[in-house]
């Protein structure tokens, strides 16, 4: 949600849709790159699926509930050290970075996916 909350589109009018306009624009990337690429939603699930893309939504709701199973999959990552989490809460950048993942920004990984 930092990647889509990165630009003022409007976005929150139709969070779904700005969901699945980031799938898509992470499919792409994918593709160009051929870079191994996951996102993890906040909210309830709807059907998302997307070319290249691991697309789920937090396994339970409330505060920081992406944010915990994105650090649970960078802790059970055999080499953390080749994950890059992309974020812009100073508080999952710390807890993924103690496990050994790098981080990038929200703004600076928008850059790349228009790039």
């Amino acid at each position: 949600m930092n990647v889509i909350g990165s630009r003022p589109t409007g976005w929150w009018r139709d969070r779904p849709g700005a969901m699945r306009e980031l799938t898509a624009e992470l499919g792409r990337f994918a593709a160009r790159t051929g870079d191994e690429v996951a996102v993890i939603f906040d909210g309830e699930p709807f059907d998302l699926e997307g070319d290249g893309v691991e697309v789920s939504f937090a396994s339970r709701r409330g505060r920081n509930a992406a944010d915990d199973d994105i650090a649970r999959l960078a802790g059970e990552d055999a080499e953390p050290a080749g994950l890059t989490v992309v974020t812009s809460d100073a508080e999952l950048a710390r807890r993924v970075e103690e496990l050994g993942a790098q981080t990038l920004g929200a703004g600076a990984f928008r850059r790349r996916l228009e790039g």
